[in-house]
């Protein structure tokens, strides 16, 4: 019960996180106004009616938000479903969730995501996205990456006959 209390927390803070820098954006920054930090990342606010790449724009808010509570639910259930051991499993699918949420809210209060980090070139930008998405990328790699290791130590007991 306690290691679900610390995801759970991880979890909220993800999505506590998420709130504040984009309460910021909203506040501080114009819509698609850019700010350089480096000669290849910027904050830039803008806003997205779909889901990663803005696919699926065309569902509306609430087809999204009904498509984000079922992904929630299964990410509930696979990581209730995980050993105690996977703890990168776990910790991904807690930011995994934190993220969901994150994204949920604005949704729901919105009706669209707020957008605001841009990796680009002079010739080349990659899709505007947010501390939400980040973590559950984050969290999607953990997850990749404690099946990594399961498939390791796992070939390596059948090696060692254990």
């Amino acid at each position: 019960m306690r290691s679900f209390l610390i995801y759970c927390l991880i979890a909220a803070f993800a999505v506590l996180f998420d709130q504040v820098v984009k309460e910021w954006v909203e506040i501080d920054m114009v819509m698609y106004q850019q700010i350089d930090l480096l000669p290849f990342f910027a904050l830039f606010r803008t806003h997205n009616t779909g889901i990663a790449f803005s696919m699926f724009s065309t569902l509306g808010a609430p087809a999204l938000v009904a498509l984000t509570l079922g992904v929630v639910a299964l990410v509930l259930y696979l990581s209730w479903r995980t050993a105690p051991h996977q703890v990168a499993a776990r910790l991904g699918f807690a930011l995994i969730i934190g993220g969901a949420i994150g994204n949920l809210i604005d949704r729901v209060t919105l009706g669209y995501v707020i957008d605001y980090f841009l990796f680009h070139t002079p010739a080349w930008s990659f899709a505007v996205f947010n501390l939400a998405d980040a973590f559950i990328t984050v969290g999607a790699g953990l997850v990749v990456l404690q099946e990594v290791l399961d498939w390791r130590h796992d070939r390596d007991a059948a090696k060692n006959g254990s």
